[in-house]
């Protein structure tokens, strides 16, 4: 079947045409004179590629820690969601059949530890990191695992300080993985977390107010971070219930400090009761501390399909999977949380609308989707 979205409005504020055969886009055009099912949107509809969530916790068998996929997803806003570390080797083929039922497209960054975050503590008992465990996930499931996780905090670890990290980086390279790694609070220090770090590898919760945060590290710490991301090391927001602040997002600018991917770190305590709610509501946030459209949008498209490695999504071209999102931008004022109770006036929402994931077309439950605290 093919379908015709006319005049899609992109961010940049020009229009075209995009044609949908089956679950491809087969042409981006200007004009478009064969047949097909038409979509027409109103003036006010953005299409952007489908949004990419970088970060959740979407293994809903952990729940209240984790919620299924669609309702972090499609429903949302969201075509596809990788979760980053709910599931460890021990349930990652439940974790494929939950998967394989929902519409919304779902990766892993699988936990090092067999058990993942059945248990709070993972990373204490390092007998629980087996690299034979997650070398047979991988080979069962090659596409679905893009990378390895480990969560570098002081409630994790016990008294381990960087050995899981030294393990997990190990495996990450015999792997062929990346690394993605949660920073919390010391120990370990932000300092010993970096030298692990090499090109593609991923720091999540890069804008919390925490201590061992690098806008309040030591100029070693600091030009250890520039660095990093000189050689290729990736800054994802993983806004969470914990660890995401605006006052250090605004010294990150300031100190001309990037981010890259724009994630949720979302579960279904924090979808229901805030502050996250969903990606629309974050990526408004964002929006409000003076990022462009365009810039916010490919934070969650363009740029965490290329962390991923996967070319087919994050675009709209010719030749990429039928991946889209169709939102709106409400003007409408909200008082809007941080994860540390910091407030921010927002005046303007990001509204998502529908999705098409693989062709398919699917409208969001706008009424199910919370944008204030």
């Amino acid at each position: 079947m093919i379908q015709i979205i006319e005049n899609a409005m992109l961010t940049t504020g020009s229009k075209v045409n995009i044609v949908v055969k089956d679950s491809k886009v087969i042409e981006v055009t200007n004009q478009y004179f064969g047949e097909g099912k038409v979509i027409s949107l109103p003036e006010d509809v953005y299409v952007s590629p489908g949004w990419i969530d970088l970060h959740t916790h979407s293994f809903p068998k952990f729940e209240p820690y984790c919620a299924h996929p669609d309702e972090i997803g499609y429903k949302t806003g969201v075509t596809t969601v990788v979760d980053a570390g709910s599931c460890g080797a021990n349930d990652i083929d439940e974790f494929n059949e939950v998967s394989q039922k929902s519409k919304t497209r779902v990766f892993s960054f699988i936990n090092v530890s067999s058990v993942g975050l059945k248990i709070r503590n993972e990373l204490e008992d390092l007998s629980l990191l087996s690299l034979e465990a997650i070398e047979k996930a991988i080979e069962k499931y090659p596409e679905m695992i893009i990378g390895l996780k480990v969560r570098m905090s002081a409630s994790v670890i016990g008294n381990n300080d960087t050995k899981a990290l030294e393990i997990a980086k190990q495996f990450s390279k015999r792997c062929n993985k990346p690394l993605m790694v949660h920073i919390g609070s010391s120990p370990p220090k932000l300092l010993d977390i970096i030298q692990y770090l090499d090109r593609g590898d991923i720091i999540t919760h890069c804008f919390n107010e925490k201590p061992n945060n690098h806008i309040f590290s030591d100029k070693e710490t600091n030009n250890a971070l520039r660095a990093a991301i000189e050689r290729g090391v990736y800054l994802d927001i993983g806004h969470g219930t914990s660890s995401f602040s605006y006052p250090i997002a605004i010294k990150a600018r300031e100190k001309n400090i990037p981010f890259h991917s724009i994630s949720t770190d979302i579960y279904e305590k924090n979808r229901i009761n805030g502050p996250v709610y969903n990606m629309a509501t974050t990526l408004s946030k964002f929006l409000s501390l003076g990022y462009s459209l365009e810039k916010v949008i490919d934070s969650v498209t363009t740029i965490p399909a290329k962390i991923m490695n996967n070319h087919e999504i994050g675009v709209i071209q010719k030749g990429a999977v039928a991946d889209l999102t169709f939102f709106s931008i409400e003007k409408q004022e909200k008082m809007l949380k941080d994860s540390f109770g910091n407030e921010l006036v927002v005046k303007n929402q990001i509204k998502p609308h529908a999705v098409m994931i693989g062709g398919n077309y699917y409208e969001c439950k706008s009424d199910e989707v919370k944008t204030s605290n």
